[in-house]
């Protein structure tokens, strides 16, 4: 009987002492992010890799930065979180929040009360890049003209679908008018079969005779643009005639090929009178640019304002080209001074332009008939957005 009693007098104190060894151990008073994930079905769609849904915190940081692609949807996305132990986190771990709007702020209270800490989570949009190239050869020509005697070279661009169109321009049909009975070869622009690989293009300066001579219009600088051309007016309005820029979908970084260049022997203005101690210089460059104005009107540069628009957000320009009697290479880096809008450019919201001439003066008329300049192998070096569409 003393035993049973003895029992029953010693598990209140058991107890006593065990709620003592429990109260006194402390509360956690930590309160960090260890980790973040996001858990989805298909998370290629918003990440670039599966390994970018998941990141380790130090215990230093408290801005935290998730990369998606462009196109991702953030405007509900559950991230879960590894906090220490017996912490608490506002908003929850694994409830659903608009990234969209910016940083979302993330409160962790430590298990004993007395601490808190706060976070901010970023989820953005990044494009990343890769290399890419977008080559003219200039192997595509074809020929069209006035009547059946007048005929002149257009070029055209192979695609990826297999169909050819003609995205080159030239000043070859404002000069048809003047050249009856001329071949294609005694045109500004025409093709050669010596390019520096396979075929290539010729441009040349050309007297316009007596009809340009009145006209105030003696030379037709040979050229050659990645554009339109507007025959009709070319002869009332020769700088709005001659549309400059295709859309383009990429980022262009250099504009790289092959010349040779040889001025024409005297120098003249647009009244036909020699421009002393001056030579002849040709043109090669291409211009990024816009092709929407502020209010949403489409945009062309011409010939008025193809290197002055403000619409323009990239150039690469040689500057005066230097003679060369061999295929020389050349390499021209775009120069920004605008950033590039992402979603604008997806959109084919950009155009290029690429503008070779004979003569860097001859939208003035003024230029040195012979002068001569000889292209191929251009190419377009760009960076292309790695999404999946």
């Amino acid at each position: 009987m003393m035993k049973v009693l003895l029992k029953i007098m010693l598990v209140p104190l058991l107890c006593t002492l065990i709620l003592s060894c429990v109260q006194d151990e402390p509360l956690n008073a930590e309160c960090d992010i260890e980790a973040i994930s996001f858990h989805l079905e298909q998370p290629e769609e918003v990440f670039y890799n599966a390994t970018d849904t998941v990141q380790s915190v130090s215990s230093t940081v408290t801005d935290i930065t998730f990369s998606v692609r462009r196109r991702a949807d953030i405007t509900s996305l559950a991230p879960v979180f590894k906090i220490t132990d017996g912490a608490s986190i506002v908003p929850a771990s694994g409830s659903a929040q608009d990234f969209s709007q910016g940083p979302v702020v993330y409160t962790v209270t430590s298990q004993d009360g007395a601490y808190h800490r706060t976070y901010r989570l970023a989820v953005k949009h990044e494009t990343k890049m890769v290399n890419d190239e977008v080559n003219f050869d200039f192997e595509h020509v074809t020929l069209a003209g006035i009547g059946s005697k007048t005929k002149y070279y257009e070029w055209q661009e192979l695609h990826e679908d297999g169909t050819l169109t003609t995205d080159w321009a030239t000043g070859n049909g404002a000069f048809a008018i003047t050249a009856s009975g001329k071949s294609e070869k005694e045109f500004p622009s025409f093709s050669i079969d010596e390019g520096f690989e396979g075929k290539g293009v010729q441009l040349v300066t050309r007297s316009t005779g007596l009809f340009g001579w009145i006209a105030s219009m003696p030379i037709a600088a040979g050229n050659l643009f990645y554009g339109t051309f507007n025959v009709e007016s070319a002869s009332l309005d020769p700088l709005h005639a001659t549309q400059f820029g295709r859309p383009f979908d990429r980022k262009p970084l250099h504009f790289t090929g092959y010349y040779q260049y040889a001025p024409g022997e005297k120098l003249t203005d647009r009244k036909s009178k020699p421009i002393k101690d001056q030579t002849d210089e040709g043109s090669i460059y291409a211009v990024f640019y816009r092709n929407h104005d502020a209010d949403g009107k489409a945009f062309v540069l011409d010939g008025t304002n193809v290197k002055t628009s403000e619409l323009i957000v990239a150039i690469a320009d040689m500057g005066p080209v230097k003679p060369m009697d061999k295929w020389t290479s050349f390499d021209l880096e775009f120069k920004y001074t605008n950033e590039i809008d992402l979603d604008l450019l997806a959109n084919r919201g950009y155009s290029l332009a690429i503008v070779f001439s004979s003569s860097r003066q001859g939208d003035n008329f003024i230029g040195a008939v012979g002068s001569k300049l000889m292209v191929d192998k251009v190419k377009i070096i760009c960076e292309k957005e790695d999404v999946k569409e």
